[in-house]
């Protein structure tokens, strides 16, 4: 399944294609993606494991290089964006330098890449944290917080250079449900006032469902798009839409199509 219309605002994704291993016994991991992300939008990535969600979305962040197509972001090359820091990236462990505060470790990109502040609007660190429900924990070291307060420390760490497109990677896959759904409702709230265009890997349907405008369901072998679902539920969003049936049968309808690219159809 593949996406024709094009704009320069957002992530735009053509084509793209990425295999590994060597020459004569290439692994085909994706294969002709194409997905646009429009500014603002919030769009999670769902599909079985080996289907290619990690690996595309490191190929939008620059961390891969794709074999086949193209990814713009605004427009720009990935190379352009990473290196202007329009992308934020979140991934599935916090990766906070334990010697450092928490206000060391969210202000920490602003001393490392000082040559991209020059003219640049910049979130104050204090200001995020308090935003995200961490301002009594400024002055802790992350072996003082939980795993729910480091993974939170992670995304406003993301959040300080202002980036126009957020990469999640299942960055609440290690926690456990009560805390996850804690977490993901925390995050929904800040995204609704600070509107991202936003790729979050997820294998939670719940999940895919509470946070997104459209789910991109992927099939594996090799990894592409078999389904884009849109969410036609109301904003700001609750923790009341779970129980509704609304959500109930957008719930039916993506595991129906996971049960498809799985062969459990």
């Amino acid at each position: 399944m593949t996406e024709t219309n094009v704009h320069d605002g957002g992530v735009s994704i053509r084509g793209v294609g990425k295999s590994f291993g060597p020459t004569d016994a290439r692994t085909t991991v994706l294969q002709d993606v194409d997905l646009n992300i429009r500014m603002g939008e919030f769009v999670s990535v769902i599909g079985p494991s080996g289907c290619g969600k990690s690996t595309l979305l490191k190929v939008v962040a620059g961390l891969l290089d794709a074999d086949e197509g193209k990814v713009t972001i605004d427009g720009e090359s990935v190379t352009a964006a990473t290196r202007n820091k329009m992308i934020g990236l979140v991934p599935q462990a916090p990766a906070l330098l334990p010697w450092r505060t928490v206000l060391d470790n969210v202000t920490l990109p602003m001393r490392v890449n000082k040559g991209t502040n020059a003219g640049r609007a910049m979130r104050d660190a204090r200001e995020l944290l308090e935003s995200f429900g961490l301002g009594h924990a400024v002055d802790k070291y992350p072996s003082q917080l939980s795993g729910g307060m480091q993974q939170r420390a992670a995304i406003a760490r993301a959040f300080v250079f202002d980036p126009s497109v957020l990469l999640m990677d299942e960055p609440f896959s290690a926690l456990d449900e009560m805390n996850r759904d804690q977490q993901r409702m925390g995050l929904l709230e800040f995204w609704q006032s600070n509107r991202k265009a936003v790729m979050f890997v997820t294998h939670s349907v719940p999940e895919a469902i509470i946070l997104s405008d459209r789910i991109v369901v992927m099939a594996a072998h090799p990894g592409r798009i078999a389904e884009i679902i849109p969410v036609d539920l109301p904003r700001p969003r609750g923790e009341e839409l779970y129980a509704t049936d609304e959500f109930r049968d957008l719930e039916a309808r993506v595991r129906t199509s996971l049960r498809r690219v799985m062969g459990g159809l």
